[in-house]
């Protein structure tokens, strides 16, 4: 338990120890996974698991915890009928993540962008483009994401594939596979791994 109050604001620990006491949830942390942050899990023998991407900073890896364990909560309180992320969890994403929607725990930059978020939260915080560079502001290690990019500029994106980027669109970025020449729509945020050339 204490690992996963080492990865959090100091500020929120006693908040996060409240929420967590007298639930028997197993909590892992994982390797960095390119498609989530983290998962909720009910295994077969009932066990409860939360696991979170270890290489996440504090302030993703908190909102991360309060998503996982607003679906605990959703499953514990409206059983595993509901969509993953319908209004049961968007309502108790919301009220888990209010209490801790302040400048004790979040630097200034995160906050307006995460309480717009926090209204009508999404499956991924990686959705609100505003919100996604604002956390990754804080990553030990500076990414390069499509939106750093020049038109013309030839990149390999996370699935390994080369993309040139061709012309920004009102919200998105329009690149070509370089092997299929398919067009294809990247998000502002969608990480660089490699620039080929610019």
């Amino acid at each position: 338990m204490q690992q996963i109050f080492d990865k959090i604001p100091d500020s929120s620990v006693e908040y996060v120890e409240g929420l967590i006491f007298s639930e028997k949830i197993i909590f892992k942390l994982k390797k960095s996974r390119k498609t989530k942050h983290g998962d909720f899990s009910v295994k077969k023998n009932g066990s409860i698991y939360i696991t979170i991407n270890d290489d996440l900073n504090q302030y993703r890896f908190l909102i991360t915890l309060i998503h996982e364990l607003s679906h605990y909560f959703s499953y514990k309180c409206y059983g595993s009928y509901i969509k993953p992320h319908g209004l049961e969890w968007k309502n108790t994403f919301k009220k888990l993540l209010l209490p801790i929607i302040n400048n004790d725990v979040f630097p200034d930059d995160i906050l307006k962008f995460l309480s717009n978020y926090a209204k009508n939260p999404k499956a991924s915080t990686d959705t609100d483009s505003n919100l996604s560079f604002a956390l990754n502001n804080y990553n030990p290690i500076k990414s390069k994401y499509v939106e750093d990019l020049n038109s013309g500029t030839i990149f390999i994106a996370s699935n390994k594939r080369k993309y040139k980027l061709i012309k920004k669109l009102r919200k998105r970025y329009e690149c070509i596979d370089i092997l299929n020449k398919k067009l294809y729509l990247f998000s502002p945020n969608a990480k660089v791994n490699k620039i080929i050339n610019e």
